[in-house]
């Protein structure tokens, strides 16, 4: 490999979602050199499709408006808690919660757009688990890719913001106390180069492609959890992945599926099974409108009673459909569906990681120099099970939190050059197979027999060079998988997302 000349910053951020971008723009705004690591190739204005989560995000920001007498911080903190199955930390969650609205109105001055309604407020709708409509929401069902937007093009417009698009992080750079100092970055043709910085933030998303089907985006590949293991961070609660309840069924797709948002439940849709018998009827006192994590089981159960391979959603009685929900609409044309008069079909997809990289809630790692925002953070804010549309809101104060503490890091003495290997190594399993595997026996349930065929099979995957971004990957997924199925094998009970067949209550009350 050939290393490129060394660059130098105040603040390096690998990733280009919500919570890196709002990082980058806050850090830039308060003076700081940026330069952000973005996977993917260059953002344009009239990118029909970002390389982020955050674009695909289409359900809205959980945020209380503090005019609003129906609801409150205290409110919005107790509905997460209960979602969060009893792992949801109270003190970090009203601590991110209470400041969700300055965020959005930092996003909004910063150009973003939400829906108004005639009395110049912002539109709310209702997902599940939530007590009251709180979510606002921009373009329908299009919120993540206003916020995409609105972010890459304050982000472009900073002079002191460099964006090294294609470019994918090798290793986090640490000096011989174990202080992180940088990022190796790996650039297409096989070459390298070092970032040197005082402050390194990850954001780099979740880990859907660990399964077979998603409602990720290509790069979700783990890379964030992988670098911050590997550099000796503390990783917590990888077993609980989220199965968004409904994602669009195609027979026999691969990959990155179509999500069909909450919000649509929120409006009145019901998940019937193939013999049109109510889904969640019986289960739980909200319906459909019930935890992510309760509503996923009662599909797959529903599935597992009728011997379909889906259940569906019916949407037919929403009023002005198209209008509302325009990405939904285009999303089930494709397979020809008209959501107006047809039931749209629907399973359990992997959506979102609610453990990660252990942070406090300012973003600090357990390795000095190195903080996490975003989906690759585990603040304490999530638990179990992430309440429906928290994610961007988390995303939108963990990345002005941690541009703060950049800020104050200026200035910080940084290794002249880390003593690190130029070529590197590690277990790496076929992705397609190891897809396949997870989908089998870590997915929306598991048990003892299949994750420990599994943990026996990742031992056993060997060893070989990482010559490019594909390598680095298809490592990070390894390196991840191993962690999910570890955690998956040590928790002998079921609790939020986490649902053990072998062992099909939790081991304490839940409250709530």
């Amino acid at each position: 490999m050939v290393a490129d000349a060394a660059l130098r910053a105040d603040l390096v951020v690998v990733g280009a979602g919500v919570a890196g971008l709002t990082a980058a723009v806050r850090a830039a705004e308060s003076g700081l050199a940026v330069i952000v690591l973005n996977k993917g190739s260059g953002w344009r204005p009239d990118d029909p499709a970002p390389n982020t989560a955050t674009y695909f995000a289409q359900g809205g920001i959980a945020v209380v408006e503090p005019s609003n007498a129906e609801d409150s911080v205290a409110l919005h903190t107790r509905d997460t808690v209960v979602a969060g199955a009893g792992l949801t930390d109270p003190a970090a969650t009203e601590s991110i919660l209470s400041e969700g609205h300055a965020a959005v109105s930092a996003l909004v001055s910063w150009g973003a757009h939400f829906d108004i309604g005639d009395d110049g407020r912002f539109l709310r709708t209702r997902e599940g688990g939530h007590s009251v409509r709180r979510i606002i929401h921009a373009g329908g069902d299009a919120t993540g890719a206003q916020v995409q937007r609105s972010l890459a093009v304050r982000a472009l417009a900073q002079p002191t913001i460099t964006v090294l698009d294609e470019s994918y992080a090798q290793q986090i750079l640490q000096d011989q106390h174990g202080t992180a100092v940088g990022v190796r970055v790996g650039r297409s043709g096989g070459s390298f180069r070092d970032i040197l910085a005082p402050t390194v933030i990850l954001a780099t998303g979740g880990v859907g492609h660990l399964y077979a089907a998603t409602t990720n985006p290509l790069g979700s590949t783990g890379d964030g959890i992988a670098l911050a293991h590997r550099a000796g961070a503390a990783v917590s609660d990888m077993e609980f992945i989220q199965f968004h309840p409904t994602m669009l069924y195609r027979p026999g797709q691969r990959g990155r599926r179509t999500l069909i948002t909450e919000a649509l439940r929120g409006e009145g849709a019901r998940l019937v099974d193939s013999e049109g018998n109510s889904v969640t009827e019986g289960v739980h006192p909200l319906g459909d409108l019930a935890p992510r994590d309760v509503v996923a089981n009662a599909v797959g159960a529903a599935m597992a009673r009728t011997g379909h391979r889906c259940v569906y959603l019916d949407a037919r009685h929403i009023a002005d459909f198209g209008r509302r929900f325009p990405t939904v609409t285009a999303g089930v044309a494709a397979i020809g569906i008209d959501p107006t008069t047809d039931l749209i079909p629907v399973v359990p997809g992997a959506h979102y990681l609610c453990g990660g990289v252990v942070t406090d809630t300012e973003g600090a790692t357990t390795v000095p120099g190195l903080f996490a925002a975003g989906e690759v953070a585990r603040t304490g804010l999530h638990g179990a099970n992430r309440l429906a549309s928290n994610s961007l809101l988390e995303g939108l104060v963990m990345g002005l939190r941690v541009a703060r503490a950049a800020a104050g890091r200026a200035g910080h003495p940084d290794a002249s050059r880390p003593d690190v290997a130029t070529e590197l190594d590690a277990p790496v399993a076929p992705r397609r197979d190891l897809q396949d595997r997870m989908s089998a026996s870590a997915a929306l349930s598991r048990d003892h027999s299949g994750l420990m065929a599994l943990a026996d099979h990742l031992d056993a995957v060997p060893r070989r060079p990482l010559l490019d971004g594909a390598d680095h990957e298809d490592a990070a997924l390894t390196a991840t998988a191993r962690l999910v199925v570890a955690g998956a094998l040590a928790r002998k009970e079921s609790r939020g997302c986490h649902h053990r067949v072998d062992y099909p209550e939790a081991s304490a009350p839940i409250a709530g």
